[in-house]
């Protein structure tokens, strides 16, 4: 059994995502970053980075005690070594997909917040900011449009590098993107799009959350982190 922490985010779908595909037998337990569960003690004892996803596996392969992880590219990549699914044996094919995913949870995911936080949420129209991560944006999927010419999915078969970049591209119009732009990116996108273990996914999420994650009440929880709320293990409305 999977324990998995979960909340309606692009990073938080790429779990349910893996496990829906992989038919791995799961529990889902939401944290309501917006109202700041992710501050609380029990979930900091499986992720000390305050984020989610973090999953707890009951039963590892070792069949010692249950293990916890976070970061949802390790997450990713422990999952499809423990189901032996989504992640090619070969040196080469198995490289090929993991330096894909390392793409997006270094470059496609970081730089794609940075994005959505300027055009979206920012409290004020930086118009360098909003420029610069607009331009890095479209820098970005015209590098995966690239490598997706000729190829149905980002390697040689349906990944885990398909799974971390898709959620990603789900909100491209909020990134000032037109997939039409990136025709490749588009075929691949829809291709991923209607497969029944991403709409189940998707499906399950709205179930969970249909409101904004960003509000007026939620902000100063997701952007008002500093250093004091790591030292205090409390969210930033406690650490004034």
């Amino acid at each position: 059994m999977i324990d998995l922490y979960y909340w309606t985010t692009p990073n938080g779908h790429k779990i349910t995502i893996f496990l829906e595909e992989a038919q791995l037998e799961y529990k889902l337990i939401p944290v309501n970053i917006s109202a700041g569960q992710q501050f609380e003690s029990s979930f900091l004892d499986i992720s000390p980075n305050n984020r989610i996803p973090a999953i707890v596996d009951r039963h590892p392969a070792s069949g010692e005690n249950p293990i916890s992880i976070f970061e949802s590219g390790a997450i990713l990549l422990y999952l499809a070594e423990k189901s032996g699914q989504f992640l090619p044996q070969d040196p080469r094919e198995r490289i090929d997909v993991l330096q894909w995913v390392f793409w997006q949870v270094a470059g496609l995911g970081p730089m794609l917040g940075q994005n959505h936080h300027f055009l979206q949420y920012a409290p004020e129209k930086i118009p360098y900011a909003i420029n610069r991560y607009t331009a890095e944006t479209k820098r970005l999927y015209a590098v995966l449009n690239r490598r997706l010419e000729g190829r149905l999915f980002i390697a040689n078969s349906y990944s885990i590098a398909d799974m971390a970049c898709y959620p990603w591209i789900v909100p491209h119009t909020r990134q000032g993107i037109t997939l039409e732009q990136y025709p490749h990116v588009a075929r691949w996108f829809e291709t991923v799009s209607q497969r029944p273990a991403v709409i189940r996914a998707y499906e399950m999420a709205t179930q969970i959350n249909n409101a904004p994650v960003v509000s007026d009440s939620s902000r100063e929880i997701l952007f008002g982190q500093s250093d004091a709320t790591v030292r205090s293990g409390e969210g930033p409305h406690n650490t004034r």
